[in-house]
């Protein structure tokens, strides 16, 4: 995880005047995941650190009208960070805000906000927090003369290849250089199983600091990739016939004692806790797609074929299913959901998962049986006697599954429940109304 630092802010004066910082950058993220800021010299820290940056929220996705735009921006002093390729004018720093309304109270639009109000729900269970361990993937393609991404991939390289095959080497490790110096700690990065395909993995943190760390590792990855020619994209599926890029989430509940999924008596060593979790992971899984895989080509990432889970169901050994329990044990048992794509925002998905495990335990699912064969090599039959559903097919269906979940909708707040659900449908809608090179070439001269 990055490293956090409880500043103060005499702490961030001192910091300032040290690293000769020029400029300051104020993080948010929008409904839909995309990372904002606002740029200021530093003549404005002191406003800053008094809570007094406004900024016009009804220019920001899912936010408010413009007749009550007037927004501030609260910094969280402990992620203050220098970037490490600042400027020769003087060095960048970012500090990740929270949205607050003038009235002086956290806006429940803020996706962050959000999922702070979330963690008070677990906390309020007798639960001291919710760790995530990400592991996003994502490609990088060639630019052209203008800048402009194209459809070339850098490689062809396979899983774990080296150079020659895998010319994304150098990039890939100037990315965990990068990341390291900005704090956090890398745990591995490879070449992924499709060609121009990468994955860097970060440690654990609490549910709060992963949802930052995602959005600096897409900012940092992006960077990077741009000083090598290269676009980094966490599209799910930017081309048809190899895997994916997808964003596994594991995740583990601890209290005062330590990993509350961990039972050295229990069935496959996991608690009951974990179980009612389970289950209530495995009951909404329909419905948090629709957040976890947020876009229309995230469904073309989740077909039969390519290592993405299609069938809702769980594990203790193979990987086929949408949840897989990871070998370890003792304080780092955890589950781990494999659908989730890195085009999702951190702050939401991580909050409708917390949610789904919290419903869990408040009501006591079961999940069904584990699962422990190859779920492809099944047929229809097969898998009704397994219990075993299909995740949505598209967004349409996702969306129509997260509006008749009250559980989700707890976990979104209505506001943000209400925002996305409007702003997905109508994303979907434009998808619809286009016609693609696929139907030209299956329908034009056949009909």
């Amino acid at each position: 995880m990055a490293t956090k630092h409880d500043y103060s802010k005499d702490d961030i004066r001192r910091i300032v005047k040290e690293e000769d910082v020029k400029f300051l950058r104020l993080m948010f993220t929008d409904v839909l995941g995309t990372l904002k800021n606002v740029e200021v010299p530093i003549s404005q820290l002191d406003d800053l650190l008094n809570d007094k940056i406004m900024f016009d929220g009804s220019s920001i996705e899912g936010f408010v009208r413009i007749e009550e735009s007037d927004m501030y921006l609260h910094p969280d002093l402990s992620t203050w960070m220098i970037f490490p390729w600042s400027s020769e004018r003087g060095k960048i720093a970012r500090v990740i805000c929270e949205v607050y309304k003038t009235d002086g109270t956290p806006f429940e639009g803020d996706p962050r906000n959000n999922l702070i109000r979330v963690l008070k729900d677990m906390k309020d269970a007798g639960f001291t927090s919710f760790n995530i361990g990400p592991e996003p993937e994502f490609f990088l393609f060639k630019m052209d003369e203008d800048g402009k991404p194209t459809v070339k991939l850098n490689d062809e390289g396979s899983y774990f290849d080296m150079a020659p095959l895998d010319l994304g080497g150098n990039c890939r490790r100037e990315i965990v250089l990068t990341l390291e110096e900005m704090g956090f700690d890398v745990e591995a990065a490879h070449h992924e199983v499709a060609p121009g395909q990468h994955e860097i993995d970060f440690e654990y943190a609490d549910a709060l600091n992963a949802a930052d760390n995602i959005q600096t590792f897409k900012l940092v990855v992006k960077t990077i990739a741009r000083k090598y020619g290269l676009y980094a994209t966490f599209m799910p599926k930017p081309l048809s016939g190899i895997n994916g890029s997808g964003m596994h989430l594991n995740m583990s509940l601890f209290d005062e004692t330590g990993d509350v999924f961990y039972d050295e008596n229990g069935e496959l060593k996991l608690s009951e806790t974990a179980y009612h979790f389970l289950g209530g992971l495995i009951k909404h899984a329909k419905s948090y797609t629709a957040i976890c895989n947020p876009l229309v080509n995230s469904y073309k990432r989740l077909v039969p074929g390519y290592e993405a889970p299609v069938y809702v169901a769980w594990s203790g050994s193979n990987r086929s299913p949408l949840i897989r329990v990871p070998n370890a044990r003792g304080q780092a048992t955890r589950l781990e959901l494999r659908s989730a794509d890195a085009s999702a925002n951190p702050y939401l998905a991580i909050a409708s998962v917390l949610e789904a495990g919290l419903d869990g335990l408040k009501n006591g699912i079961v999940p069904p049986k584990s699962v422990d064969r190859n779920i492809y090599r099944m047929d229809a039959q097969e898998r009704k006697e397994n219990e075993i559903v299909n995740l949505p097919d598209d967004l349409l269906d996702a969306l129509e599954e997260l509006s008749a979940d009250e559980t989700m909708k707890h976990a979104l707040g209505s506001k943000i429940f209400n925002s996305y659900l409007a702003a997905k449908h109508l994303e979907y809608d434009a998808y619809r109304a286009q016609v693609s090179d696929w139907e030209r070439n299956q329908y034009m001269e056949k009909y």
